[in-house]
């Protein structure tokens, strides 16, 4: 589980044969491996580290359905750490789950990103929606995506302020929005029985 909140610059190094190599220090600081570091929103698992550098296999699937396919040697990455439980959340919460890739239209500061379709629905004015793994804020909710509003201090720290028309970005919608539009959809006219998340319970209270 991460924030959104950025707390590094990497930058790759390398792509090959599934395993990445990142440019790190703060990230990896007693580190150990297994632990989960975001890299523009996706979640990966450190594989090996060393003094200034870490290493995460990189799967197929993760390739197809993120931006991390158009990344190459140089790149820079936005990192975060796995949250703790005595941390402060000073995003929202983030699983570094990429729910699909979408595309700078308007760079920062009124920067404007267009999602893929289904992801539409899920957008709000004023919730969460995070972007190469930044919690962000949106201002306006589009037919085609949404609007931020970038402050100098985010343009700075992440790669946002990089970011040009047709640059792909990564896309995680608040995984609140998915919960309850599931709870919801099962109870409306029309709606499958088999979609809610009842059960039968018998006798010996094991579900049927």
């Amino acid at each position: 589980m991460f924030t959104g909140i950025v707390e590094e610059l990497g930058r790759i190094e390398s792509l090959e044969r599934g395993r990445l190599r990142i440019g790190a220090t703060r990230v990896i600081e007693g580190v150990e491996m297994g632990e989960s570091i975001a890299v523009n929103g996706c979640c990966l698992t450190v594989v090996a580290a060393g003094d200034d550098w870490w290493e995460a296999d990189v799967s197929d699937e993760t390739l197809a359905r993120t931006s991390l396919a158009a990344s190459g040697p140089g790149d820079a990455v936005n990192l975060e750490r796995a949250v703790r439980a005595s941390d402060r959340l000073g995003g929202h919460v983030v699983q570094g789950h990429v729910d699909g890739v979408g595309e700078i239209v308007e760079p920062v500061p009124d920067l404007r990103v267009r999602v893929p379709a289904p992801l539409v629905k899920y957008l709000v004015e004023k919730g969460s929606v995070t972007v190469d793994g930044v919690s962000l804020t949106v201002v306006e909710p589009l037919a085609d995506g949404f609007t931020v509003a970038i402050i100098p201090h985010t343009a700075a720290v992440t790669t946002l302020g990089d970011r040009q028309p047709g640059d792909p970005v990564n896309i995680e919608v608040d995984v609140m929005a998915k919960y309850v539009e599931r709870l919801v959809t099962a109870y409306l006219p029309g709606s499958s029985p088999s979609t809610t998340a009842t059960s039968v319970v018998d006798d010996t209270g094991v579900p049927q």
